[in-house]
Protein backbone atom coordinates (compact mmCIF):
# COMPACT_ATOMS: atom_id res chain seq x y z
CA UNK A 1 0.00 0.00 0.00
CA UNK A 2 1.71 2.96 -0.68
CA UNK A 3 0.86 6.74 0.13
CA UNK A 4 0.17 9.69 -2.10
CA UNK A 5 1.10 9.23 -5.85
CA UNK A 6 0.70 12.64 -6.96
CA UNK A 7 -2.12 11.19 -9.58
CA UNK A 8 -3.46 14.99 -9.00
CA UNK A 9 -0.90 16.63 -9.80
CA UNK A 10 -1.06 16.12 -14.28
CA UNK A 11 -3.93 13.79 -15.75
CA UNK A 12 -3.90 13.76 -19.64
CA UNK A 13 -7.40 14.41 -20.11
CA UNK A 14 -9.99 14.28 -23.37
CA UNK A 15 -13.17 15.57 -22.23
CA UNK A 16 -13.45 19.10 -23.59
CA UNK A 17 -14.89 21.85 -21.45
CA UNK A 18 -16.25 24.07 -20.30
CA UNK A 19 -17.76 21.56 -18.19
CA UNK A 20 -20.68 22.95 -16.15
CA UNK A 21 -21.19 20.84 -12.70
CA UNK A 22 -24.80 21.08 -11.07
CA UNK A 23 -24.32 20.44 -7.44
CA UNK A 24 -21.32 21.22 -5.30
CA UNK A 25 -21.31 18.35 -2.99
CA UNK A 26 -18.75 15.88 -2.13
CA UNK A 27 -19.26 14.11 -6.03
CA UNK A 28 -19.78 17.38 -7.81
CA UNK A 29 -16.68 19.14 -6.07
CA UNK A 30 -14.73 15.86 -6.62
CA UNK A 31 -15.22 16.06 -10.27
CA UNK A 32 -14.60 19.53 -10.31
CA UNK A 33 -10.98 18.69 -8.78
CA UNK A 34 -10.36 16.28 -10.98
CA UNK A 35 -11.07 17.89 -13.95
CA UNK A 36 -9.23 21.32 -13.19
CA UNK A 37 -6.36 19.27 -12.29
CA UNK A 38 -6.34 18.29 -16.13
CA UNK A 39 -6.76 21.74 -17.31
CA UNK A 40 -10.45 21.49 -18.57
CA UNK A 41 -12.30 25.04 -17.18
CA UNK A 42 -15.22 23.82 -14.92
CA UNK A 43 -17.81 26.23 -13.81
CA UNK A 44 -20.37 24.92 -10.71
CA UNK A 45 -23.93 25.77 -9.86
CA UNK A 46 -25.97 24.88 -6.65
CA UNK A 47 -28.92 25.69 -5.22
CA UNK A 48 -27.18 26.62 -1.84
CA UNK A 49 -24.55 29.74 -2.11
CA UNK A 50 -22.60 28.59 0.80
CA UNK A 51 -22.02 25.39 -0.55
CA UNK A 52 -21.14 26.82 -3.84
CA UNK A 53 -18.54 29.05 -2.28
CA UNK A 54 -16.85 26.81 -0.77
CA UNK A 55 -16.33 24.07 -3.63
CA UNK A 56 -14.97 27.17 -4.92
CA UNK A 57 -12.26 27.88 -2.94
CA UNK A 58 -11.15 24.66 -2.43
CA UNK A 59 -10.52 24.78 -6.29
CA UNK A 60 -13.92 22.86 -8.02
CA UNK A 61 -14.43 25.28 -10.26
CA UNK A 62 -15.84 28.99 -11.04
CA UNK A 63 -18.81 29.69 -9.56
CA UNK A 64 -21.16 29.94 -13.18
CA UNK A 65 -23.00 32.95 -11.53
CA UNK A 66 -19.50 34.99 -11.45
CA UNK A 67 -18.86 33.85 -15.15
CA UNK A 68 -22.27 35.19 -16.37
CA UNK A 69 -21.51 38.14 -14.37
CA UNK A 70 -18.15 39.32 -15.39
CA UNK A 71 -19.25 38.62 -19.07
CA UNK A 72 -22.05 40.93 -18.26
CA UNK A 73 -19.52 43.42 -17.33
CA UNK A 74 -17.50 43.03 -20.28
CA UNK A 75 -20.75 43.34 -22.59
CA UNK A 76 -21.14 46.60 -21.10
CA UNK A 77 -17.98 47.70 -21.65
CA UNK A 78 -18.23 46.79 -25.20
CA UNK A 79 -20.96 48.20 -26.07
CA UNK A 80 -22.32 44.78 -28.11
CA UNK A 81 -24.71 41.96 -27.15
CA UNK A 82 -22.15 39.39 -27.90
CA UNK A 83 -21.68 36.78 -25.83
CA UNK A 84 -18.27 36.79 -24.81
CA UNK A 85 -18.49 33.50 -22.66
CA UNK A 86 -17.82 30.20 -23.65
CA UNK A 87 -21.30 27.84 -23.21
CA UNK A 88 -20.66 24.47 -21.36
CA UNK A 89 -19.96 21.53 -23.51
CA UNK A 90 -21.03 18.75 -20.97
CA UNK A 91 -23.25 19.70 -17.85
CA UNK A 92 -22.83 17.32 -15.27
CA UNK A 93 -25.90 17.21 -12.54
CA UNK A 94 -24.77 16.23 -9.26
CA UNK A 95 -27.67 17.17 -6.95
CA UNK A 96 -29.66 14.81 -5.14
CA UNK A 97 -31.70 11.83 -6.81
CA UNK A 98 -35.11 13.35 -6.00
CA UNK A 99 -34.42 16.41 -7.87
CA UNK A 100 -32.34 15.11 -10.69
CA UNK A 101 -34.85 14.77 -13.32
CA UNK A 102 -35.92 18.36 -12.95
CA UNK A 103 -32.61 19.65 -13.56
CA UNK A 104 -31.69 17.11 -16.09
CA UNK A 105 -34.57 18.52 -18.51
CA UNK A 106 -33.81 22.21 -17.10
CA UNK A 107 -30.18 21.45 -18.42
CA UNK A 108 -30.87 20.36 -21.66
CA UNK A 109 -33.28 23.06 -22.55
CA UNK A 110 -31.02 25.60 -21.21
CA UNK A 111 -27.85 24.21 -23.17
CA UNK A 112 -29.10 23.39 -26.39
CA UNK A 113 -25.60 22.27 -27.58
CA UNK A 114 -24.25 20.21 -24.46
CA UNK A 115 -24.27 16.99 -23.58
CA UNK A 116 -26.02 16.51 -20.08
CA UNK A 117 -25.41 13.55 -17.73
CA UNK A 118 -25.77 12.84 -14.14
CA UNK A 119 -24.19 11.03 -11.18
CA UNK A 120 -27.58 10.15 -8.99
CA UNK A 121 -27.31 6.31 -7.77
CA UNK A 122 -30.80 5.35 -9.27
CA UNK A 123 -31.39 5.38 -12.78
CA UNK A 124 -34.80 3.57 -13.91
CA UNK A 125 -36.94 6.38 -12.74
CA UNK A 126 -34.93 9.59 -13.52
CA UNK A 127 -34.32 8.10 -17.02
CA UNK A 128 -38.52 7.96 -17.24
CA UNK A 129 -39.04 11.08 -15.60
CA UNK A 130 -36.65 12.94 -17.65
CA UNK A 131 -38.25 11.86 -20.67
CA UNK A 132 -41.25 12.53 -19.16
CA UNK A 133 -40.51 15.98 -18.55
CA UNK A 134 -39.04 16.67 -22.28
CA UNK A 135 -42.56 15.81 -23.70
CA UNK A 136 -44.34 17.58 -21.25
CA UNK A 137 -41.96 20.53 -22.60
CA UNK A 138 -42.23 19.68 -26.29
CA UNK A 139 -38.34 19.28 -26.70
CA UNK A 140 -38.70 15.16 -26.68
CA UNK A 141 -35.73 15.35 -29.08
CA UNK A 142 -33.61 16.97 -27.16
CA UNK A 143 -33.28 13.16 -25.34
CA UNK A 144 -30.72 12.17 -27.13
CA UNK A 145 -28.14 14.36 -25.47
CA UNK A 146 -28.82 13.08 -22.08
CA UNK A 147 -26.97 9.51 -20.96
CA UNK A 148 -27.28 8.67 -17.43
CA UNK A 149 -24.15 7.60 -15.54
CA UNK A 150 -23.26 7.04 -12.13
CA UNK A 151 -19.50 6.37 -10.42
CA UNK A 152 -19.46 3.75 -7.59
CA UNK A 153 -17.69 5.95 -5.75
CA UNK A 154 -18.52 8.33 -2.18
CA UNK A 155 -17.47 7.97 1.76
CA UNK A 156 -19.59 8.80 5.13
CA UNK A 157 -18.75 12.49 5.15
CA UNK A 158 -20.84 14.59 2.11
CA UNK A 159 -20.17 18.51 1.01
CA UNK A 160 -17.16 20.04 -0.48
CA UNK A 161 -14.97 20.01 2.20
CA UNK A 162 -14.51 15.98 2.11
CA UNK A 163 -13.86 16.64 -2.02
CA UNK A 164 -11.29 14.51 -3.34
CA UNK A 165 -9.69 14.66 -6.80
CA UNK A 166 -8.65 10.96 -6.36
CA UNK A 167 -12.07 9.94 -5.11
CA UNK A 168 -13.32 8.14 -8.49
CA UNK A 169 -9.85 6.76 -9.08
CA UNK A 170 -10.25 2.55 -10.07
CA UNK A 171 -13.45 3.19 -9.17
CA UNK A 172 -16.72 1.81 -11.31
CA UNK A 173 -18.27 4.28 -13.15
CA UNK A 174 -21.68 3.15 -14.86
CA UNK A 175 -22.77 4.79 -18.49
CA UNK A 176 -26.95 4.05 -18.58
CA UNK A 177 -27.85 5.39 -21.89
CA UNK A 178 -31.69 4.49 -23.26
CA UNK A 179 -33.10 4.13 -26.38
CA UNK A 180 -32.31 7.46 -27.93
CA UNK A 181 -28.87 8.80 -26.31
CA UNK A 182 -26.55 9.56 -29.24
CA UNK A 183 -23.47 7.41 -29.36
CA UNK A 184 -21.68 10.47 -29.08
CA UNK A 185 -23.33 11.32 -25.65
CA UNK A 186 -21.89 8.02 -24.93
CA UNK A 187 -18.63 8.19 -25.74
CA UNK A 188 -18.16 11.75 -23.37
CA UNK A 189 -19.71 10.28 -20.60
CA UNK A 190 -16.72 7.11 -21.04
CA UNK A 191 -14.38 9.61 -21.82
CA UNK A 192 -15.24 11.66 -18.48
CA UNK A 193 -15.10 8.63 -16.62
CA UNK A 194 -11.79 7.91 -17.92
CA UNK A 195 -10.21 11.07 -17.30
CA UNK A 196 -10.92 10.84 -13.66
CA UNK A 197 -9.66 7.91 -13.26
CA UNK A 198 -12.78 5.27 -13.34
CA UNK A 199 -13.16 2.50 -14.87
CA UNK A 200 -16.38 3.50 -17.31
CA UNK A 201 -19.10 0.67 -18.10
CA UNK A 202 -22.21 0.30 -19.53
CA UNK A 203 -25.88 -1.44 -18.17
CA UNK A 204 -29.38 -0.68 -18.79
CA UNK A 205 -31.03 1.33 -16.05
CA UNK A 206 -32.96 -1.69 -14.30
CA UNK A 207 -29.83 -3.95 -14.29
CA UNK A 208 -27.72 -0.77 -12.92
CA UNK A 209 -30.62 -0.01 -9.92
CA UNK A 210 -31.27 -3.72 -9.11
CA UNK A 211 -27.39 -4.64 -8.89
CA UNK A 212 -26.89 -1.20 -6.55
CA UNK A 213 -29.35 -2.37 -4.77
CA UNK A 214 -28.01 -5.68 -3.58
CA UNK A 215 -23.88 -4.09 -3.51
CA UNK A 216 -24.95 -0.95 -1.99
CA UNK A 217 -28.67 0.38 -1.08
CA UNK A 218 -29.55 -2.89 1.13
CA UNK A 219 -26.30 -2.93 2.88
CA UNK A 220 -26.35 0.63 3.96
CA UNK A 221 -29.96 -0.01 5.23
CA UNK A 222 -29.05 -3.05 7.21
CA UNK A 223 -25.83 -1.33 8.72
CA UNK A 224 -28.12 1.86 9.89
CA UNK A 225 -30.51 -0.85 11.23
CA UNK A 226 -27.89 -2.51 13.07
CA UNK A 227 -26.77 0.73 14.40
CA UNK A 228 -29.56 1.72 15.51
CA UNK A 229 -29.64 -1.57 18.33
CA UNK A 230 -26.85 0.92 19.54
CA UNK A 231 -29.02 3.47 20.68
CA UNK A 232 -30.52 2.68 24.11
CA UNK A 233 -27.36 -0.29 24.77
CA UNK A 234 -26.16 -0.19 28.17
CA UNK A 235 -22.62 1.61 28.74
CA UNK A 236 -21.11 -2.19 29.62
CA UNK A 237 -22.22 -3.52 26.06
CA UNK A 238 -20.44 -0.80 24.13
CA UNK A 239 -17.24 -1.22 26.33
CA UNK A 240 -17.24 -4.54 24.95
CA UNK A 241 -17.27 -3.53 20.83
CA UNK A 242 -14.62 -4.11 18.47
CA UNK A 243 -13.50 -4.26 15.06
CA UNK A 244 -16.77 -6.80 14.14
CA UNK A 245 -19.21 -4.15 14.85
CA UNK A 246 -17.25 -0.73 13.52
CA UNK A 247 -16.71 -2.67 10.09
CA UNK A 248 -20.78 -3.57 10.23
CA UNK A 249 -21.64 -0.37 11.74
CA UNK A 250 -19.29 2.37 9.88
CA UNK A 251 -21.71 3.25 6.76
CA UNK A 252 -24.36 3.93 9.37
CA UNK A 253 -22.53 7.60 9.66
CA UNK A 254 -24.07 8.12 6.22
CA UNK A 255 -26.17 11.67 5.30
CA UNK A 256 -29.27 10.48 6.59
CA UNK A 257 -31.50 12.96 4.06
CA UNK A 258 -29.05 11.61 1.00
CA UNK A 259 -29.90 8.00 1.74
CA UNK A 260 -33.40 9.12 2.13
CA UNK A 261 -33.53 10.21 -1.51
CA UNK A 262 -31.62 6.86 -2.68
CA UNK A 263 -33.58 4.86 -1.27
CA UNK A 264 -37.20 6.08 -1.97
CA UNK A 265 -35.94 6.33 -5.69
CA UNK A 266 -34.73 2.81 -5.75
CA UNK A 267 -37.47 1.41 -3.19
CA UNK A 268 -39.25 -1.33 -6.14
CA UNK A 269 -35.31 -3.55 -5.99
CA UNK A 270 -34.08 -3.08 -2.27
CA UNK A 271 -37.70 -3.79 -0.91
CA UNK A 272 -37.50 -7.26 -3.04
CA UNK A 273 -34.08 -7.79 -1.25
CA UNK A 274 -34.77 -6.73 2.04
CA UNK A 275 -37.85 -9.44 1.07
CA UNK A 276 -35.69 -12.45 0.87
CA UNK A 277 -33.54 -11.38 3.68
CA UNK A 278 -36.27 -11.65 6.00
CA UNK A 279 -37.25 -14.66 4.46
CA UNK A 280 -33.79 -15.90 5.71
CA UNK A 281 -34.20 -14.14 8.82
CA UNK A 282 -37.46 -15.69 9.53
CA UNK A 283 -36.07 -19.19 9.06
CA UNK A 284 -33.39 -18.96 11.34
CA UNK A 285 -35.59 -17.45 13.87
CA UNK A 286 -37.82 -20.27 14.04
CA UNK A 287 -34.79 -22.66 14.75
CA UNK A 288 -33.63 -20.53 17.29
CA UNK A 289 -36.60 -19.85 18.96
CA UNK A 290 -36.67 -24.38 19.01
CA UNK A 291 -33.67 -23.72 20.66
CA UNK A 292 -33.86 -21.24 23.38
CA UNK A 293 -36.85 -23.49 24.40
CA UNK A 294 -35.60 -27.34 23.87
CA UNK A 295 -31.75 -26.07 24.22
CA UNK A 296 -28.97 -24.88 22.49
CA UNK A 297 -28.32 -28.33 20.55
CA UNK A 298 -31.91 -28.89 19.49
CA UNK A 299 -34.60 -27.43 17.56
CA UNK A 300 -32.51 -27.57 13.76
CA UNK A 301 -30.49 -24.37 15.35
CA UNK A 302 -26.99 -26.10 14.57
CA UNK A 303 -27.91 -26.90 11.04
CA UNK A 304 -29.63 -23.55 10.32
CA UNK A 305 -26.55 -21.64 11.81
CA UNK A 306 -24.18 -23.37 9.76
CA UNK A 307 -26.01 -22.89 6.69
CA UNK A 308 -26.21 -19.20 7.11
CA UNK A 309 -22.46 -19.21 7.87
CA UNK A 310 -21.60 -21.22 4.68
CA UNK A 311 -23.63 -18.74 2.72
CA UNK A 312 -22.16 -15.83 3.97
CA UNK A 313 -18.38 -17.55 3.46
CA UNK A 314 -19.87 -18.33 -0.42
CA UNK A 315 -20.76 -14.93 -1.01
CA UNK A 316 -17.60 -13.12 0.26
CA UNK A 317 -15.60 -15.03 -1.75
CA UNK A 318 -17.34 -13.85 -4.81
CA UNK A 319 -16.61 -10.33 -3.60
CA UNK A 320 -13.59 -8.89 -6.31
CA UNK A 321 -10.22 -8.65 -5.05
CA UNK A 322 -7.71 -6.03 -5.01
CA UNK A 323 -7.48 -4.36 -8.39
CA UNK A 324 -10.87 -5.95 -9.46
CA UNK A 325 -9.39 -9.46 -9.76
CA UNK A 326 -10.05 -12.37 -8.20
CA UNK A 327 -10.37 -12.62 -4.14
CA UNK A 328 -6.47 -13.13 -2.79
CA UNK A 329 -5.52 -15.17 0.64
CA UNK A 330 -3.09 -12.78 2.35
CA UNK A 331 -1.41 -13.84 5.21
CA UNK A 332 -2.08 -11.70 8.31
CA UNK A 333 0.34 -10.31 10.87
CA UNK A 334 -1.09 -8.54 14.11
CA UNK A 335 0.81 -5.71 15.14
CA UNK A 336 0.46 -3.57 18.25
CA UNK A 337 0.50 -0.16 18.21
CA UNK A 338 1.72 2.26 20.71
CA UNK A 339 -1.01 5.72 20.94
CA UNK A 340 1.58 8.11 20.24
CA UNK A 341 2.50 10.20 17.14
CA UNK A 342 4.59 8.37 14.51
CA UNK A 343 3.92 4.83 15.46
CA UNK A 344 1.59 3.86 12.70
CA UNK A 345 3.90 5.83 9.88
CA UNK A 346 6.88 4.06 11.27
CA UNK A 347 5.68 0.58 10.80
CA UNK A 348 4.81 1.46 7.41
CA UNK A 349 8.15 2.80 6.80
CA UNK A 350 10.47 0.01 8.16
CA UNK A 351 7.92 -2.56 6.47
CA UNK A 352 8.70 -0.86 2.95
CA UNK A 353 12.28 -0.46 3.68
CA UNK A 354 12.05 -4.51 4.32
CA UNK A 355 10.44 -4.61 0.91
CA UNK A 356 6.91 -5.40 2.22
CA UNK A 357 3.77 -4.41 0.54
CA UNK A 358 0.70 -3.93 2.39
CA UNK A 359 -1.80 -5.51 0.58
CA UNK A 360 -4.51 -4.81 2.86
CA UNK A 361 -4.76 -2.80 6.84
CA UNK A 362 -7.13 -3.22 9.46
CA UNK A 363 -6.84 -1.01 12.94
CA UNK A 364 -8.52 -2.16 15.86
CA UNK A 365 -8.84 -0.45 19.16
CA UNK A 366 -10.26 -1.44 22.35
CA UNK A 367 -12.28 0.98 24.39
CA UNK A 368 -9.74 2.73 27.08
CA UNK A 369 -6.50 0.81 25.73
CA UNK A 370 -3.47 3.19 25.39
CA UNK A 371 -2.35 0.64 22.34
CA UNK A 372 -4.11 -0.63 18.86
CA UNK A 373 -4.20 -3.51 16.81
CA UNK A 374 -2.71 -2.92 13.27
CA UNK A 375 -4.40 -6.24 11.54
CA UNK A 376 -1.64 -6.00 7.93
CA UNK A 377 -2.22 -8.35 4.95
CA UNK A 378 0.44 -9.06 3.13
CA UNK A 379 1.72 -11.88 0.32
CA UNK A 380 2.13 -15.07 2.07
CA UNK A 381 5.28 -15.73 0.40
CA UNK A 382 6.87 -12.89 2.56
CA UNK A 383 5.43 -13.82 5.55
CA UNK A 384 7.93 -15.31 7.24
CA UNK A 385 10.37 -12.66 6.62
CA UNK A 386 8.15 -10.27 7.66
CA UNK A 387 7.74 -11.95 10.93
CA UNK A 388 11.52 -11.73 11.43
CA UNK A 389 11.91 -7.99 10.26
CA UNK A 390 9.58 -6.87 12.81
CA UNK A 391 10.60 -8.70 15.67
CA UNK A 392 14.07 -7.64 14.74
CA UNK A 393 12.95 -3.73 14.95
CA UNK A 394 11.40 -4.63 18.21
CA UNK A 395 7.57 -4.27 17.24
CA UNK A 396 5.03 -6.72 19.91
CA UNK A 397 3.63 -9.53 17.40
CA UNK A 398 0.23 -10.65 18.92
CA UNK A 399 -0.80 -13.40 16.36
CA UNK A 400 0.43 -14.33 12.71
CA UNK A 401 -1.34 -16.59 9.86
CA UNK A 402 -0.55 -17.85 6.81
CA UNK A 403 -3.55 -19.10 4.32
CA UNK A 404 -3.45 -22.40 3.55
Amino acid sequence: MSGSSGRTAQRAVSTVGPVLIIGSGLLGASLGLALRAGGVPVYLEDASPTSLRLASDVGAGDAFTDVLAQAGVRRAACGTDHQDYEAPRLVVVATPPDVADRVIVESLLRFPEAIVTDVASVKDAIVADVLSGLRAEGASEASSRYVGSHPMAGRERSGAGAADADLFYGRPWVIVAHDDTWPRAVLVARALATDVGAVPLEMNAGTHDHSVALVSHVPQLVSSMLAARLVDAPAQALGLAGQGLRDTARIAGSDPRLWTAILAGNAGPVASILRDLRGDLDDLLTHLDAAAELGPLRGGSVGAINRVMTAGNQGVSRIPGKHGGAPSRYAEIEVLIPDEPGALGRLFSELGESGINIEDLVLEHSAGAQAGVARVMIDPSVSDRCVAGLQDRGWRLITHSTPR
